[in-house]
């Protein structure tokens, strides 16, 4: 059992959007490269979801291909390290895109630099198991899960490496033994750690991934109910609305930090390369409130077209910019009660 959190620690989680990355971002350094990792450095942990699949000595022959290949050299994960990002799922649709030795192989490079992950394993315990982030200011867990485009082979079994699916049949009922297994190690990791993170990767989407379905949002709280502090979802991949349920934030899609994608320029929408970083403060466990620093992704490479290098890269938005990033946040997070108090480019969510 975990002691108790000190009442009166401040625990700081900076949750990002998720990370298709292809190519080191240090290579060609955007502006903002040094006051992203100061800031996601001045948290206990700061979390994202890795769309990539990394290369290693264990990758097989890609399982797909064309433009929604998602695959990178290890040195992107080095990249993320300088980036102060310490906390990485690893359940999503690319994750088997260099097949099961792939995925076994990507596991390793991230232990071997001391990455907390979770999300895919070597059989479907180690996948669906959570991990541990200790800081001096407590504890944080983290349980990751997939739903929706996991192909045949992808999803973890008792004998076989892959991605800790949550599956849902076509009348829309959520599989009872894969649920009952995420709850689960939720609930472990709440009897262990300060601070339990809920990832989950979604792509069973509605009105072309435009609204959040009512099935995840359901999932969501249960999640909460089982004892996670907070709930963060991508997939979509676009910003969705932020919920404050029983006084913990569910953050529906969190959009995008780095997107490099391959396809032609205008296969995206506008909201595609916006997001925002959300710093979540927790005292004695407990949420306290949120800061959302909205981010603007260019869609376009800073050679043109061509430059797939620099493309989907993340700048602080501000002004103008900023407001209409935040201003769209609110509009999806109405619905749910949330409000958004502004300070300037940023926005504050408190605990309910």
């Amino acid at each position: 059992m975990r002691v108790p959190a000190n009442a009166e620690v401040l625990l700081r989680l900076t949750v990002l959007g998720q990370v298709l990355i292809q190519h080191d971002l240090r290579a060609d350094l955007s502006p903002d490269f040094a006051a992203f990792a100061t800031m996601f450095g001045q948290a206990d942990a700061c979390f994202t979801d890795l769309e990539t699949a990394i290369c290693s000595p264990l990758a097989e022959a890609p399982t797909r291909e064309g433009v929604f290949l998602h695959v990178a050299d290890p040195v992107v994960l080095d990249c993320l390290q300088d980036l102060s990002i310490s906390l990485l799922a690893t359940a999503n649709n690319h994750s088997w895109d260099l097949g099961t030795g792939g995925i076994i192989g990507a596991v390793g490079e991230l232990e071997a630099r001391g990455f907390a992950d979770a999300g895919s394993g070597i059989d479907l315990a180690a996948a669906g198991a959570p991990d541990y982030r200790r800081t001096e200011n407590g504890c944080v867990a983290l349980v990751a899960v997939a739903s929706g485009a996991i192909r045949d082979g992808a999803a973890a079994t008792a004998t076989r490496a892959g991605v800790n699916e949550l599956r849902r049949d076509p009348n829309g009922i959520l599989d009872p033994v894969d649920l009952s297994r995420v709850l689960a190690a939720i609930a472990e990791a709440a009897a262990q750690a300060d601070v339990v993170l809920a990832c989950h990767h979604n792509h069973l989407l509605e009105e072309r991934g435009r609204q959040t379905p009512k099935w995840q949002r359901v999932f969501a709280r249960k999640c909460i109910d089982a004892g996670a502090s907070l709930y963060v979802s991508h997939g979509a991949p676009r910003p969705h609305g932020i919920e404050n349920y029983s006084g913990r934030p569910i953050f529906h899609d969190l959009g995008n930090l780095v997107f490099q994608t391959a396809t032609e320029q205008g296969f995206y929408d506008d909201e595609v390369w916006q997001s925002a970083i959300a710093e979540c403060r927790f005292v004695g466990g407990r949420f306290r409130d949120v800061t959302l620093t909205p981010i603007q992704l260019n869609s376009e490479g800073v050679a043109g077209p061509g430059d797939l290098a620099t493309r989907g890269r993340p700048s602080i938005a501000r002004g103008v910019e900023a407001r209409m990033i935040l201003d769209r946040i609110a509009e999806l997070s109405r619905p749910f009660g949330t409000r958004l108090e502004r300070a300037g480019d940023t926005a504050i969510i408190c605990a309910a």
